[in-house]
């Protein structure tokens, strides 16, 4: 089983991604791993980028940070970097992972979106902070829980739907009141609106594909992929 996810995009030759999988181990210092363990995979992980990358306190909240300016454990749920060299980072075990560059691979992103984040505007804000026209950017929806095990409840469902009823294509209502969610339509969908149409990846499941991912909803307590992009 690879250890790395290798981006499948038309991205510019200065843009590079990488997507860790659960044979490459945790890299989060939220789950009680061992620190030195850790340190050690981050260390692994280090020899394939052009430098350490920001990690982020991850909040499912709306803050997009600059690479350049900012400091480890910096409160936020994206980065942005437009300095080659410069690692955007983001955590994930079952919220959905987004990464963007511009068509001249002079600016890049990494966004965290859970449901909470992608409901209040965490894309939305990090294309605003790119500072480039959406028709200008490309996206790629990294491993997520996918739509045919994502069950939530009607705030969900409101949440999304309540001020946009178009996002409705994304639920599936079942017979116990719940709903079953496709985090990637609402990805796509919000994406279009801001003018961003070239949207890749989308085509994984971090619940029901165990032996590459690590799934929150399924194990509870586990590890974290990190998703990274960079220009060099």
């Amino acid at each position: 089983m690879s250890s790395f996810i290798v981006p499948d995009w038309p991205a510019p030759a200065s843009v590079r991604a990488l997507v860790t999988t659960r044979a490459f181990g945790n890299l989060a210092e939220s789950v009680n791993d061992d620190p030195e363990m850790l340190a050690a995979r981050r260390e692994m992980l280090r020899r394939q980028l052009p430098a350490d990358p920001l990690w982020l306190k991850q909040v499912h909240e709306t803050r997009c940070v600059r690479v350049e300016d900012s400091f480890n454990n910096a409160q936020a749920d994206a980065s942005i970097a437009s300095s080659p060299g410069r690692v955007c980072a983001v955590l994930t075990a079952d919220c959905l992972p987004v990464l963007l560059c511009d068509d001249d691979g002079t600016i890049v992103a990494a966004v965290h979106a859970g449901w909470r984040g992608l409901a209040a505007g965490i894309v939305e804000v990090t294309v605003k902070e790119m500072a480039k026209p959406g028709e200008r950017l490309l996206a790629w929806l990294g491993p997520a829980i996918g739509p045919s095990v994502y069950e939530v409840g009607t705030e969900v469902w409101a949440a999304f739907t309540d001020n946009d009823p178009k996002a409705q294509v994304a639920f599936t209502a079942r017979l116990n009141g719940k709903w079953l969610c496709d985090m990637y339509v609402l990805a796509r969908h919000r994406l279009a609106k801001l003018g961003v149409t070239r949207v890749y990846g989308g085509d994984f499941c971090t619940y029901t594909d165990h032996a590459r991912f690590y799934s929150y909803r399924r194990d509870g307590t586990t590890g974290r992929m990190a998703s990274l992009i960079w220009t060099v």
